[in-house]
């Protein structure tokens, strides 16, 4: 493997966690919104 692909591969290799778990956050930020988006009282007085 040259310098380059290492390089690449270690770079990609500790990125994946923390955009797995970033992202994992911001999906179950969303779904929990939403959720809570659907028990709220729609009218406003």
């Amino acid at each position: 493997m040259s310098t380059l692909e290492s390089i690449i591969w270690h770079v990609l290799g500790y990125s994946a966690m923390p955009v797995i778990i970033l992202s994992g956050f911001a999906v179950v930020a969303v779904i929990s919104l939403w959720i809570l988006s659907l028990g709220k009282d729609k009218e406003v007085k």
